[in-house]
């Protein structure tokens, strides 16, 4: 059973699922008229991390259209620095951030906005997240190189707005645990964990029965073995309904995204992996459900558009009018529901495992998966070998229970090593 603490401002797992309590007292403010010097409050200071990739460019959408409740006061870039250049131009942030020193020294920054301060490497991101100016950070840098500055954002009490789910995966036990020791807020953006973040409010957090995350199935839901054994790169690519980057991409058609979820949500939501179910549902609506004790089931429905969930967390709180697309009930449609097949989706299997286990075998498998799916983009690894070569590390790694952060640095370090045994010479 889901156990969370009710004082605010955290939940056992360290962040959130104290809301339920929380969200009447603040109504009853409302109405009685005890908040309403707060109505009118300043702009809220975001931090996109990761702003040129699809995650980013939907927040910076959100934040262009909020009508001044929102400011984008810093964005940060790898390699794509002409559109870095353009959002700077733009939004006007206090600091625009270049992680690629190589590519930084490159650029032509001439036109980078006065007002505008460049810093370069990746160090800054850590530096910039701990300003006073900033009030809300956007994780979302892809993949574990994500955690430092996530870390730093929570151990200096930001709210941060979770896009990036491999933190929790390599760090889940450690990130947590800063949150509730420093008071930071932390929320979900994945559209999965922000749909059962949703849901909860419905109900007690000890009524909780199960969480339910909802799965397209990928490009290749209905494919046989054999023809797995042919997914091209631009196939894999492909993705039926949501527009993301590569790595996040070719996940979504492996499920190892769905993997990844598992041990996000049993981490995010403080709940045991016994208790997290997968189902494929290809229309991508239903975002994901909590079931209650009692039978109930409570669904969040939206087209699938990121900007909702970007917004709700940058809002949070509070619900406002926004650019996502809505559901149109004046025409037919369906929603069908199918178990995930372990034998065709076999990465579920290694996120509960890494659930259930806990500790480094999450770091393992998220850098033994970012380096196969690496290998795969260059052509270095078949579609199929993917999900294998990610077990094989995973099972030759000696578990450690309780890593400190610098272990599951190392550990990161070992399996992206380990991987290269696969790799085609």
């Amino acid at each position: 059973m889901l156990r969370l603490h009710s004082e605010l401002p955290t939940g056992a797992s360290g962040a959130i699922l104290i809301i339920p309590t929380y969200i009447p007292t603040l109504c009853t403010l409302l109405w009685c008229g005890c908040v309403l010097p707060f109505m009118n409050p300043p702009a809220k200071m975001v931090a996109v991390l990761g702003s040129t990739g699809s995650i980013g460019t939907s927040a910076l959408e959100v934040i262009q259209a909020s009508k001044g409740r929102l400011r984008a006061v810093a964005l940060s870039a790898h390699s794509r620095l002409d559109q870095l250049l353009a959002q700077a131009e733009q939004f006007r942030p206090r600091w625009a951030i270049a992680t690629d020193p190589v590519a930084a020294e490159a650029f032509d920054w001439s036109k980078l906005p006065e007002e505008t301060e460049l810093l370069v490497g990746p160090a800054a991101l850590v530096e910039v997240v701990a300003r006073d100016e900033v009030d809300l950070v956007l994780a979302a840098i892809v993949g574990r190189a994500g955690l430092e500055s996530t870390w730093a954002a929570l151990e200096n009490k930001k709210t941060v707005a979770l896009a990036n789910k491999e933190t929790l995966v390599v760090a889940g036990s450690l990130v947590t645990q800063l949150a509730r020791d420093r008071g930071a807020l932390l929320l979900p953006v994945d559209s999965e964990h922000s749909a059962i973040f949703q849901a909860l409010q419905a109900g007690n957090p000890v009524e909780v029965e199960r969480l339910v995350l909802t799965a397209s199935g990928g490009p290749f839901r209905d494919f046989s073995p054999d023809q797995l054994k042919q997914v091209t790169v631009a196939e894999a690519l492909d993705h039926p309904i949501w527009d993301m980057g590569p790595k996040i991409t070719v996940d979504s058609a492996t499920m190892m995204n769905k993997a990844l979820e598992i041990i996000e949500a049993r981490w995010l939501f403080g709940i045991g992996a016994e208790q997290i179910e997968v189902v494929i549902h290809p229309q991508s609506i239903v975002h994901s459900m909590v079931e209650f004790v009692d039978g109930s089931v409570v669904a969040q429905m939206s087209p699938p558009d990121m900007r909702l969930p970007i917004q709700y967390a940058f809002t949070y709180p509070e619900r406002v009018a926004g650019v996502a697309e809505r559901l149109d009930f004046g025409r037919a449609f369906s929603l069908e529901f199918e178990p995930a097949d372990p034998e065709r989706f076999p990465a579920l299997e290694l996120g509960f495992e890494c659930a259930k286990a806990g500790g480094s075998a999450g770091a393992v498998l998220n850098a033994a998966n970012e380096g196969a799916v690496e290998a795969f983009l260059a052509g270095e690894l078949h579609f199929t070998e993917i999900v294998p070569a990610c077990r094989s590390v995973l099972q030759s790694h000696c578990h450690e229970a309780e890593p400190t952060l610098d272990q599951l640095i190392e550990f990161d370090r070992w399996a992206r090593e380990e991987i290269l045994s696969w790799v085609c010479p």
